[in-house]
């Protein structure tokens, strides 16, 4: 009996010789994280109003500037209509008045007050052309329609209509035990484990250590950015980290 203790003695005396001082003291494995958008968007109107027609349903995704609600803009139509006819009045006006000054059948101020109504009417054409713009609600950012909250026919003020992702790149969050505080840093890599049916491997970079512990469960917080091209992995999966010494 006892020359069996001292064989497993001297075998894990050979082990712990041959292995890194850092492996058997921090041994690495894998730790549970969860894939989420790295920004999620409200979207509202700038101007209150019915909505005539959205443009895009949940899923879908979307760029950003993209139109993605339109709301009833017949009078902003008609405004742009009306300024646009006397900006294009006043030019013809001025063209025939450069002639009668030429001519000095004009004064030099009756020329002056023709080219300020001109600007004015500009002005005006392009205020009414920005009222018309703020009846289409776009998004500021490109990413995945996750909720559409109103429809054609619903009156629109300071509530959302519709509630848009990006999932390029993706957070990877992951709750840390306090025994690793210190040894992981911003910019270390980590291989990112997504849960089945997706799987494989991706690599992931650390952005962010939170500075404060969480005294009730001994943890703290890491996140992690994950390039997403194509937004071919899912936000809301499950997965596992493991981060890497180099």
């Amino acid at each position: 009996m006892q020359h069996r203790w001292f064989e497993a003695l001297i075998g894990f005396v050979l082990v712990s010789l041959l292995l890194p001082a850092s492996a058997l003291a921090n041994p690495p494995r894998a730790l549970r994280g969860l894939l989420e958008p790295n920004e999620k968007v409200s979207i509202s109107s700038q101007v209150p109003g019915i909505i005539q027609r959205v443009l895009v349903e949940r899923g879908d995704k979307v760029k950003k500037g993209q139109v993605l609600v339109r709301l009833q803009s017949g009078l902003e139509k008609a405004t742009v209509a009306v300024a646009q006819t006397r900006v294009e009045f006043g030019q013809r006006k001025s063209v025939r008045n450069q002639e009668l000054f030429k001519k000095q059948l004009i004064s030099i101020n009756e020329k002056d007050e023709i080219e300020t109504e001109i600007k004015l009417s500009l002005l005006e054409l392009r205020e009414a052309e920005e009222r018309l713009a703020l009846r289409n609600i776009t998004s500021p950012i490109q990413g995945v329609v996750i909720e559409r909250l109103h429809g054609p026919g619903d009156y629109v003020g300071e509530d959302a209509v519709l509630i848009v992702a990006s999932i390029d790149p993706l957070n990877v969050e992951v709750v840390v035990p306090v025994s690793q505080f210190g040894s992981i840093r911003k910019g270390m890599r980590a291989e990112v484990r997504p849960e089945a049916p997706v799987g494989g491997t991706y690599i992931a970079k650390v952005v962010i250590v939170d500075r404060v512990i969480d005294a009730a469960s001994g943890t703290f917080g890491v996140r992690l950015l994950l390039p997403n091209p194509s937004n071919k992995l899912p936000a809301g999966l499950n997965c596992d980290v493991k981060f890497l010494s180099k």
